[in-house]
């Protein structure tokens, strides 16, 4: 008794088959996007000068350690807390003297006004989690948006968010929007990050 011959698999469409699975996994498949943060970075400048003194009065401090611990002006503090000690430092009053100084300046719509010369200064170690990093930016930005919301409403009795929304639609609302940026200027500060200290 012969043996039998084993029949062979056509084997000619599975180089069809592996490109369409391959065309397939590319179309459904999402991909991760960076995330980021919006900032603004300042020209380059051709000559290196040295920066104006600040007094330290003007600077409200923010350390972030390698176990995502805040440091405000030297106190421990919890990322919750942050915004609302954020707000009381940026819209301090004029003639406190553990306060941001003031000066006159000049806004369209508003008039000769007095505003704070507030710098905030964010300070992360190596080791601090980005979570950590964008929780921390979200409360900063969150705590200056707040304090243009509630001016604007107080000035043009709209807030700062409707402005912005509106933006394209006039110059008068394109005046508004950057009186209330000139009154509460966003200035964080960012340090190159280091090692200040925490976990190993």
């Amino acid at each position: 008794m012969g043996r039998r011959d084993i029949p062979e698999i056509n084997a000619g469409s599975m180089a069809d088959i592996a490109f369409l699975l391959l065309i397939f996994f590319l179309v459904t498949t999402t991909m991760d996007t960076d995330t980021g943060l919006i900032r603004k970075l300042p020209p380059v400048v051709d000559e290196i000068t040295d920066p104006p003194p600040i007094k330290q009065r003007n600077i409200f401090e923010i350390l972030v350690n390698a176990n995502d611990q805040l440091l405000v002006e030297g106190e421990y503090m919890q990322v919750t807390d942050l915004r609302e000690a954020a707000k009381v430092f940026i819209a301090s009053e004029p003639g406190n003297p553990s306060m941001p100084e003031f000066k006159d300046t000049e806004i369209e719509g508003l008039g000769v006004v007095q505003v704070s010369k507030q710098i905030i200064s964010l300070q992360n170690d190596n080791g601090t989690s980005y979570e950590m990093y964008i929780k921390v930016q979200n409360e900063l930005v969150a705590a200056y948006n707040e304090l243009r919301n509630e001016f604007a409403q107080q000035k043009f009795n709209k807030p700062y968010t409707e402005l912005v929304q509106k933006s394209g639609s006039s110059d008068a609302i394109k005046m508004k929007m950057k009186a209330v940026k000139k009154f509460y200027p966003q200035r964080i500060s960012e340090a190159e990050p280091k090692k200040t200290g925490g976990a190993e």
